[in-house]
């Protein structure tokens, strides 16, 4: 069953007095449980794409469906109770606030959902535990590693149980081992039923996904293994 379904997408931005086309005509079909990367080097119109699928960004015209809801409809407030039901992010920067420690941190989502505080510790902890930081979960960022804050941001992502992980270059800031071990996770998840969407630059990064789409130009250049070369 398909849980992306965008169709005749286009982005305009204007810059000026010139308009910039950031995606051209681009159709896609994700379904549930995939494992998919999006790879295209800068300026390529992947991270338009990126912020369109993730509700951060609206499309200049064209459709989005995500999990039957078509975006188009909702407003910001509708995009941000979307985002926060179906969509857990994993950034390159990590994202968490240096102030609070691991566990704080992957709280974060289920505060904004008004969870209590009990069933938000337990749950934070089961997150944490999943990437393997049961021993972390007292530190604050700067006493973890790039591996370990990029762990972190991952358990904050799985903590509301969202249908879709959407990871923009998460091996972007870290080393070639530790980002191996950080893409381990994701494919753990994916196994575990979650549907994984991968933005990256690299095609060593893409290959390891069942499915890489490769865009250029605003465009979809190529679909291999899941649609039409």
């Amino acid at each position: 069953m398909p849980l992306i379904e965008i169709s005749h997408l286009y982005k305009t931005y204007t810059v000026g007095e010139n308009k910039v086309q950031a995606l051209n005509d681009v159709s896609l079909t994700i379904d549930e449980h995939e494992f998919v990367a999006i790879v295209g080097p800068s300026g390529s119109g992947k991270t338009t794409l990126m912020n369109i699928i993730g509700c951060l960004d609206t499309a200049t015209s064209g459709s989005y469906r995500l999990n039957g809801m078509e975006i188009g409809d909702y407003d910001d407030n509708g995009l941000s109770g979307i985002r926060n039901r179906t969509i857990g992010f994993v950034f390159q920067k990590f994202n968490l606030l240096g102030k609070l420690n691991a566990l704080e941190n992957v709280e974060l989502p289920l505060v904004y959902r008004g969870v209590g505080g009990k069933e938000r510790l337990e749950r934070a902890r089961r997150a944490l535990e999943m990437v393997g930081l049961q021993n972390r979960m007292d530190h604050v960022p700067f006493e973890l590693s790039g591996g370990q804050q990029q762990r972190v941001a991952i358990a904050r992502a799985i903590i509301t149980d969202p249908p879709l992980i959407l990871a923009d270059e998460p091996t972007g800031n870290l080393d070639s081992r530790t980002g191996a071990e950080v893409l381990k996770i994701l494919h753990r998840l994916n196994e575990a039923g979650r549907t994984v969407v991968l933005i990256t630059h690299d095609p060593n990064v893409a290959a390891q996904a069942k499915r890489v789409v490769r865009i250029g130009d605003g465009r979809i250049l190529s679909d291999r293994g899941g649609g039409t070369e």
